[in-house]
């Protein structure tokens, strides 16, 4: 592409940390080197975003992997009739999602009988919560469950009073913490690896815009390295704390360590972690709809831009 022609790209991402690498590729001028202006809107739910791709509205999707699955098996929290076309264009994180409760909420038993907000109730992190109330004693019908939408909505909804546990996301983990909320468990206690971010392209605008979606991909890729050298830890802070306010200062440190960890955050090179793939689509094989069990990730992935760029395989 030459500067004459700027490629607009229309992103959608769930509110959390792991957009810095996007938010710093916009403002150290990364995409702007690749001739790219990017539009990034965040949604309120996986239902909304998934609706809003099958629509056309959006170019670049990143999403929680076991949202690709789902909808790739006609398994989507949106309904059959919604297909947003996800494919996988590259990893994103490994992601450590917390189970976040009410101050009086100090064991797993005592999340007996009460009300536990999700995103959607058929979705990939349903699925770690069930499994690790299960690991921690309880049953998955001991509590209730409400479709609340996304971290910011659901830690609210703690917040609040009107459910007692949910599961959370950095920023949200820390800023809970820092509440006064417990911290009641992590996924990363039970699991060694879960491939929880992804970014991927709708397939039909992939297709046809593969020059686009390499320069996307140049550009992203400027923004990680950049977010996870260790000579940029204070700028990246103080973008961070930019783009979101609610970050109390004294939850940042926490927030960033958990974001620059490849165990809990962002993963090196947005490389896709194969055991991690697998760990999801055996949770949905568990707890989705009764079915041939799900084996093989590369069904849902196209890595061919990604191998273009950077000269993997």
């Amino acid at each position: 592409m030459t500067a004459e022609t700027k490629t607009n790209i229309r992103i959608i991402a769930f509110p959390g940390a792991p957009n810095l690498p996007t938010f710093a590729a916009v403002e150290q001028g990364f995409f702007a080197d690749e001739n790219l202006s990017v539009d990034l809107t965040l949604t309120g739910s996986s239902v909304e975003q998934a609706q809003r791709t099958a629509a056309g509205e959006f170019d670049i999707v990143f999403t929680a992997f076991d949202n690709v699955v789902a909808y790739g098996e006609g398994q989507g929290a949106a309904g059959a009739g919604v297909d947003p076309g996800y494919v996988v264009l590259m990893g994103g994180t490994q992601l450590e999602l917390a189970i976040v409760t009410a101050p009086e909420i100090k064991e797993y038993a005592d999340l007996k009988g009460k009300s536990v907000a999700l995103d959607a109730l058929s979705t990939g992190f349903a699925f770690v919560l069930f499994d690790m109330f299960e690991d921690g004693g309880l049953k998955r019908d001991d509590a209730t469950y409400a479709p609340v939408g996304a971290t910011p909505q659901r830690w609210q909804s703690v917040k609040g009073g009107e459910h007692a546990a949910t599961l959370t996301i950095e920023p949200f983990t820390s800023i809970a913490r820092r509440s006064g909320f417990n911290v009641l468990d992590v996924s990363t206690r039970i699991y060694d690896s879960y491939q929880g971010g992804v970014v991927t392209a709708r397939r039909a605008w992939a297709a046809e815009n593969p020059d686009a979606i390499r320069a996307f991909i140049r550009g992203y890729l400027k923004g990680l390295a950049w977010t996870l050298d260790p000579a940029n830890r204070e700028a990246a802070e103080q973008l961070l704390q930019a783009k979101m306010p609610e970050i109390q200062p004294a939850a940042l440190q926490s927030v960033m360590n958990s974001l620059l960890s490849a165990k809990s955050g962002l993963t090196p090179d947005a490389k896709i972690i194969p055991e991690g793939m697998k760990r999801v689509l055996e949770l949905r094989s568990r707890y989705g709809i009764a079915g041939a069990p799900l084996t093989d990730p590369a069904r849902y992935l196209d890595l061919s831009h990604y191998e273009a760029v950077t000269g993997a395989n």
